[in-house]
């Protein structure tokens, strides 16, 4: 149904889909404070289902995700087409943050965020931290949502 809002705790096929089309992430951690911190990153899914993304550098968003992992993740469309709304995508979740691997996450973004083939430009970086976001809830707006995988179904909160 159009304008209404799907929830659902996996990532369905069509929101994979749009994530594919390299939509930035709005990453969304709480400060000490309880207020949201927000920076932008390149981010995917991962191979376990899940969302990975990385740095190359420890920054405040990591010291809010150790104290506290809960994390919003938001994806806007470079485009409206012909929704009646910018489409969008927000994932709610919980954050793993693991040391190293920030190149190979960011080479395989790459060809999402750069394109096919490419690979990140900085090649002498620092071995970095790399989070796993496991996937609480899913919702937005847009066509990723009338895939046939079951996104298409209304909130029924």
């Amino acid at each position: 149904m159009l304008g209404k809002i799907v929830r659902m705790s996996t990532i369905p096929k069509g929101a994979r889909e749009f994530l594919a089309t390299g939509p930035f992430a709005h990453i969304v951690t709480l400060n000490p404070d309880g207020t949201p911190h927000v920076s932008l990153a390149w981010a995917g899914v991962d191979d376990d289902g899940g969302i990975v993304w990385s740095s190359f550098s420890d920054q405040r968003k990591f010291d809010n995700l150790r104290r506290d992992p809960r994390i919003v993740l938001s994806f806007q469309a470079h485009e409206r087409g012909d929704e009646p709304l910018h489409p969008y995508l927000v994932i709610r979740g919980r954050a793993t943050i693991e040391p190293g691997g920030a190149l190979d996450v960011m080479d395989r973004l790459a060809e999402f965020y750069i394109g096919p083939g490419q690979k990140f430009p900085m090649r002498d970086v620092p071995p970095g931290l790399t989070v796993h976001v496991a996937v609480d809830e899913v919702y937005g707006q847009g066509p990723w949502r009338r895939s046939g995988d079951g996104s298409e179904r209304p909130d029924e909160t």
